[in-house]
């Protein structure tokens, strides 16, 4: 599979947790083939379910081991082809090396399952899930099968998941290649997915540039547009002071000012015992004027 003319743009290049991946399956590889028995290294890192009271390290282990170089190539370029795309999209390369190891799990819980029997290895089962998380989030994308066949990611992956189910169930198969555990890496990476969201740090970015920017000054007791008060009482503190007073007293107005008519007193009223109750943050604009003029009446006396 190769990348289509019109996605180009998009060709892969390697990040740090694809790169760290391949480096390690590479070096696992070169001393199975060189130091030891390819068959000792499978039996020593490979799981078994026999021994996995021995050898629990071997769920991990398992998905560094392969069964030949084609085994071993096709896995790698399956990474460096949709890795570091689903990488970047992450929030993190911590994130996506999670993804990949808990995809890998997801495989070995499905072997255990519905197999339990051989010698689980390879990175297929994480592969197939980074496949997946490249075509939920980039489902049309091109890809070109065996370099010549042009297809869409979300088409190529639903033929692979369906061909390993029907493998797996033994039609056709027998070849020893552990279809079912492909099928629940792609499981248990649609899980994580949706589970967490993975693949979409926009949301949180989203939210935080939907917050209203906060200027870098001290708090204000008041509004930015409103005076601040004289002496050690504000003149919003000074009008709800006139008014409490006002109000002790039967026989004169709410508001003692030639300038304020009895409608205004009574909207001055409302606002003040609004402002009492719930706050400045209560006050619609219309209130707002009404305050700022009677703050500014109240300076020109």
């Amino acid at each position: 599979m190769t990348w289509s003319s019109t996605d180009e743009q998009d060709a892969p290049r390697l990040t740090p947790a694809v790169q760290a991946l391949i480096a390690i399956n590479i070096a696992v590889y070169f001393v199975q083939s060189t130091v030891v028995q390819p068959a000792d290294m499978a039996n020593a890192l490979g799981f078994q379910m026999r021994d996995l009271g021995k050898s629990w390290f071997t769920v991990f282990t398992y998905m560094f081991v392969h069964a030949g170089f084609w085994h071993l190539a096709l896995n790698l370029y399956t990474l460096f082809l949709f890795g570091p795309r689903v990488e970047r999209a992450m929030r993190s390369s911590g994130e996506f090396v999670r993804f990949y190891v808990i995809a890998g799990l997801g495989g070995l819980l499905a072997h255990m399952m519905f197999v339990r029997s051989g010698v689980l290895v390879g990175a297929s089962a994480a592969i197939f899930g980074v496949m997946l998380a490249f075509a939920a989030k980039w489902p049309d994308t091109e890809v070109l099968l065996f370099g010549v066949i042009p297809m869409r990611v979300k088409w190529l992956v639903a033929a692979l998941v369906v061909m390993n189910l029907v493998q797996g169930y033994g039609i056709g198969g027998g070849d020893g290649t552990a279809y079912l555990a492909h099928v629940g890496g792609v499981v248990a990476a649609w899980v994580y997915l949706r589970a967490t969201n993975a693949l979409s740090p926009e949301r949180t970015r989203a939210m935080v540039a939907s917050a209203p920017d906060m200027p870098d000054e001290p708090p204000r007791a008041v509004p930015r547009g409103m005076p601040r008060g004289r002496d050690k009482m504000s003149e919003i503190d000074e009008l709800i002071a006139r008014k409490s007073t006002a109000t002790k007293r039967t026989s004169a107005p709410v508001v003692k000012s030639p300038k304020v008519t009895p409608v205004v007193s009574a909207e001055l009223d409302h606002v003040l015992d609004k402002i009492s109750q719930r706050g400045m943050g209560s006050l619609n604009p219309e209130e707002r004027r009404l305050l700022d003029e009677m703050s500014r009446r109240l300076r020109e006396q």
